[in-house]
């Protein structure tokens, strides 16, 4: 079963669009913030550690596979220096609060993406249409 479930996620990452592998990638940053501030909150200070590194390497492909060129790069970039700032901080002072404020950027930055996504599918789907 677990090699089944591999198989399809692999197969979902390679035929995603790089907006879609954005959003999961947000997905999987959303969903390791939760578990370190549950375990920040219930004292499991290592396993809130290794849980709030995940998020902290998640954050970094997003400043690596950035296009440095965008006109919102440096808007973004500041906002993943401050997220890594604020995850560190959680993580020193194993204090939830400030990974309970990177988890609500995060929600907003995905609902951000999935909205631009729909938005060029759709501009897409107009210009093909327009060019049939």
């Amino acid at each position: 079963m677990l090699q089944q479930q591999n198989k399809y996620l692999e197969m979902t990452i390679q035929t995603a669009t790089p907006a879609q592998l954005l959003i999961m990638l947000c997905d999987g940053a959303i969903r390791f913030c939760r578990k370190a501030i549950d375990s920040l909150n219930e004292n499991k200070h290592q396993e809130a550690h290794n849980y709030l590194m995940r998020v902290q390497d998640i954050i970094n492909e997003f400043v690596i596979t950035l296009d440095k060129k965008s006109s919102v790069a440096e808007g973004l970039l500041q906002l993943y220096d401050y997220f890594i700032h604020r995850l560190m901080e959680a993580n020193i002072n194993k204090k939830a609060e400030p990974a309970e404020e990177v988890l609500q950027f995060l929600m907003e930055l995905k609902n951000t993406w999935v909205e631009a996504n729909k938005l060029a599918i759709a501009q897409k789907t107009t210009g093909d249409a327009s060019h049939a």
